[in-house]
């Protein structure tokens, strides 16, 4: 407190004047009650007052009864960066290890710039240079992507909507009509001639990215880019469409590994019912509501601490440790930990005999041109 705070403050134990204290009451009173008002007229006029609290409580535990219950059938899963950072793939925008902190070496404009269609058209060499770095197929998926799986299988899942372009949702099990991958994917290119837009397979471009070229179209000598969305360009269409379709059928959200700061994707938690619980497994709170919405009880954002929280929970950890600890409250954690167990095996296996693969290839060719050297030495000495 300042000098002048403390000078002007009152004596603790001078009584207060009757009528003074009256008129506060009255005002506090009166500013509660338009407080009220509006939030009420907001509410009947745009819908969204607070819906029917199904959860016995808003933690983790009260989560799991819910799914346990049977009353929850279309879970929708909302997964950002952070789900594969324990895979070793970087996120974006965390200080120091974010990708954006350590971009330096491409010698861009700014961070994002790499990301920026424009830019890409005419610089495609850095973009190219990340991609080696960091190409799907590299590495492997997460216990968050196979929790995710679990939930498909158990007939839970009705969607899972992903940031992500490493396509490590696909290596898990999810498929097309599980996913819908709003900022794109690795999973195609296309060319970018208007005229043209011929597709290729996701091994064509990896051959063309490690072996360090530029990718152009065979037909028609365009540059060719992966379907990733990037800054100036449309989100696709199937994100819309199954946007409307499946939030409205939602009984339950569950929020993983992302900022909630890029829109639209952003926006999608205040697209469920407003029966439906919303759990945020995260670093940190995110995607609250602003001042002048929390101050109304309006808007779509997420409550996890004011007095008319009813739906969103918060568990703050890793996504791993998140998913293992719901699955665990679920009686499902040994199944999980046996299911990552056997498909990285699997994964092991399969990058082994590719490698074995590739190094007998590469022997055999040596003993042709071993062979081909000895040939023409033994020409030449008869």
């Amino acid at each position: 407190m300042s000098d002048a705070q403390e000078a002007t403050k009152p004596d603790e134990e001078a009584p207060v004047p009757q009528d003074q204290s009256d008129d506060s009451d009255e005002g506090e009173a009166s500013g509660d009650s338009e407080m009220d008002f509006l939030r009420s007229l907001f509410s009947r006029t745009l819908g969204l007052g607070p819906g029917e609290k199904v959860l016995d409580e808003l933690t983790l535990d009260g989560v799991a009864r819910y799914i346990n219950s049977g009353a929850c059938k279309n879970i929708i899963c909302m997964v950002g960066a952070g789900i594969s950072t324990s895979a070793g793939i970087p996120d974006f925008r965390s200080p120091g290890t974010g990708l954006y902190a350590n971009l330096q070496k491409y010698n861009l404009p700014y961070p994002e710039a790499i990301f920026q269609i424009g830019y890409f058209k005419t610089h495609p060499e850095p973009f190219f240079a990340l991609a080696k770095e960091l190409y799907p197929g590299q590495f492997k998926p997460t216990v968050c992507h196979y929790f995710i799986r679990m939930l498909k299988e158990k007939g839970l899942l009705r969607r899972c909507y992903s940031q992500n372009i490493d396509t490590l949702e696909r290596v898990a099990g999810l498929g097309d009509t599980d996913l819908v991958e709003a900022h794109g994917t690795f999973y195609t290119s296309h060319c970018l001639s208007f005229l043209c837009r011929k597709e290729y397979s996701l091994e064509w471009m990896k051959e063309k990215i490690f072996k360090d070229e530029i990718p152009m179209c065979d037909k028609c000598s365009g540059l060719v880019k992966p379907d990733i969305v990037f800054f100036g360009e449309n989100l696709p269409a199937r994100f819309f469409t199954s946007m409307t379709a499946d939030f409205p059928r939602c009984d339950l959200l569950i929020i993983m590994g992302t900022s909630l700061q890029v829109q639209p994707f952003a926006s999608l938690v205040g697209r469920v019912p407003k029966s439906a619980p919303r759990l945020l497994i995260n670093m940190e709170k995110t995607g609250e509501s602003d001042f002048l919405g929390g101050m109304l009880g309006l808007g779509g954002g997420l409550d996890f601490d004011s007095d008319k929280a009813y739906r969103d929970v918060a568990h703050i950890s890793t996504c791993d440790e998140g998913c293992l600890a719901l699955a665990d409250l679920l009686g499902w954690k040994e199944e999980l930990q046996e299911l990552v167990k056997r498909e990285h095996a699997l994964i092991d296996s399969k990058n082994k005999n590719e490698k074995g693969g590739a190094a007998n290839e590469n022997s055999s060719a040596t003993e042709q041109t071993a062979q081909g050297a000895e040939a023409g030495i033994s020409e030449k000495t008869e």
